[in-house]
């Protein structure tokens, strides 16, 4: 459990995108550039990845968050700033850009435990290797 200053929350959040297209381009460097900034929005943003897997054609985040952060504001944030900083630190030496597609997944650990959903993305990590 964690708790802010008027809420005690057990808030996990497993989100999926994908790139424009649906294109394989999240291989590589491509993929640790993207871990790294991802985990630098949750670091600025106060959040807790708990497990996170990068494809080469889409992304699994399960992540912690204080209920005042809505799963389409989080979906927001790991996206758009993702892209946006990418994009800056990255494109001008690389000349690929990252775009993300406009939908995604929001799931909760509701109905299924924290395990079986990091677990699910365990395996899709074994797959990425």
């Amino acid at each position: 459990m964690k708790t802010t200053r008027h809420a005690t929350y057990n808030l996990n959040y497993h989100l999926v995108w994908i790139p424009k297209y649906r294109q394989s381009v999240l291989t590589e460097q491509v993929a640790d550039r993207v871990r790294t900034i991802l985990h630098e929005i949750a670091d600025e943003k106060g959040l807790d990845i708990q497990n996170l897997t990068v494809q080469p054609d889409h992304v699994h985040l399960f992540v912690s968050s204080p209920p005042k952060h809505s799963p389409a504001l989080l979906a927001n944030w790991f996206k758009g700033i993702s892209s946006r900083k990418y994009n800056h630190r990255y494109a001008d030496h690389d000349g690929e850009k990252i775009r993300w597609a406009r939908g995604y997944y929001a799931g909760t650990a509701g109905h299924v435990s924290s395990e079986t959903v990091e677990n699910y993305i365990d395996q899709h990590k074994e797959a990425e290797a």
